[in-house]
C-alpha cells in the first residue's frame, strides 16, 4: 500500500473537507462553473490530457477542466497517470504495483498491464512513488466521481525525448484492445513573473496544439521553460497521437497576487 504523501498539504486530509475543496474547484471562477454527473455512458471520446499538480487551492479550478469533460465522457477501465519525479528517489522511469491510498479510500493499481509496461527502460520500484505528489493529486479528483477506479502510476525522472518515445511505444504496445486514457500530470512554468508565464508558456501551448513533439522540446529549450512534467507531455502525446485541445491555462497569481507564479494547463486529447 502506497500511504497520501501530501494529503493535509496539497489537499485536504479529511474526507468531507476533500469533497469541499473539490467541488470549490469546480465553482470557482477559474474553473468550468459546474459539477457534472459521471455519464453511465462510455462515450470514449478522450484519449489523454495534460492536468496540473499544485496545491488545490492554486491549481484546483484549471484540473477541473479537465476532469469535468473526462465525467462527461464517461471513464474507462484504467487510468495511466504519468507524472514527473520532483525527489530524486529511485529509477529513471518506474511504475508501481502498490494500491494507492488517499482520504477517499484505496485505489488499486491495474497490475496486468503495470506488468506489461514493466520491460525495457521501466523499472518496479515503489521507491520513485513514495513521496511523488505528481500522480497522488489526481486521485481524489478521480474518486470524487468513482471510488472504484483502476491506474497504472508512472513516474519519470529522464524525461528527454529519447525516453518519452520509448516509453510512448512499451505504453502502446501494452494497452492493445484495452479502455485506458493516459494523464500528463504537469505544471507549466515555475517561478516567473506572470506576464513572463503566460507569453513563455504560449510557445509550449501551441507546439503542443499541434502536437508536434519536437517543437515542443525545442519551446522548452529556446525559452528555457521550466514545465517539470514534460516527459509526460510528450509520452502522452506520442501514445495517443491525436487531437489536444486547451482546456484552460491560468496561473497562481491568478488566484492571489504575488511577484513570481507557476504556470497551469489543462488539455484534453480527442479521437
Amino acid at each position: 500500500m502506497r500511504e497520501p504523501a501530501v494529503a493535509g498539504q496539497f489537499y485536504p486530509l479529511n474526507q468531507s473537507d476533500l469533497e469541499i475543496a473539490i467541488k470549490r474547484s469546480f465553482l470557482d471562477p477559474i474553473g468550468p462553473g459546474k459539477i457534472p454527473s459521471l455519464s453511465e455512458i462510455r462515450m470514449g471520446r478522450i484519449l489523454g490530457g495534460i492536468v496540473p499538480h499544485a496545491g488545490y487551492i492554486y491549481s484546483g479550478p484549471v484540473a477541473a477542466h479537465f476532469y469535468h469533460e473526462m465525467a462527461l465522457d464517461g471513464f474507462p477501465e484504467t487510468f495511466i497517470i504519468i507524472g514527473p519525479n520532483h525527489t530524486g528517489y529511485g529509477s529513471l522511469v518506474s511504475v508501481s504495483l502498490e494500491d494507492y491510498k488517499t482520504p477517499f479510500g484505496i485505489v488499486k493499481v491495474d497490475k496486468e498491464i503495470a506488468n506489461k509496461i514493466h520491460r525495457d527502460i521501466v523499472d518496479i520500484d515503489p521507491l520513485a512513488h513514495k513521496y511523488e505528489h505528481s500522480i497522488e493529486v489526481q486521485l481524489p479528483f478521480l474518486q470524487f466521481f468513482k471510488k472504484e477506479i483502476k491506474i497504472v502510476p508512472i513516474v519519470m525522472m529522464a524525461q528527454d525525448y529519447e525516453f518519452a518515445k520509448l516509453l510512448s511505444e512499451i505504453i502502446k504496445d501494452s494497452i492493445k484492445g484495452k479502455d485506458v486514457v493516459i494523464i500528463a500530470s504537469s505544471d507549466f512554468s515555475h517561478y516567473v513573473p506572470k506576464r513572463m508565464a503566460y507569453e513563455n508558456d504560449a510557445h509550449a501551448i501551441n507546439a503542443i496544439l499541434k502536437n508536434d513533439i519536437k517543437g515542443f522540446y525545442n519551446a522548452i529549450s529556446t525559452y528555457d521553460l521550466s514545465i517539470c512534467g514534460y516527459g509526460p507531455i510528450a509520452t502522452m502525446l506520442m501514445t495517443t497521437n491525436s487531437h489536444p485541445k486547451l482546456l484552460k491555462y491560468s496561473t497562481s497569481g491568478d488566484v492571489f497576487p504575488m511577484d513570481e507564479v507557476v504556470g497551469y494547463a489543462s488539455f484534453k486529447v480527442e479521437r
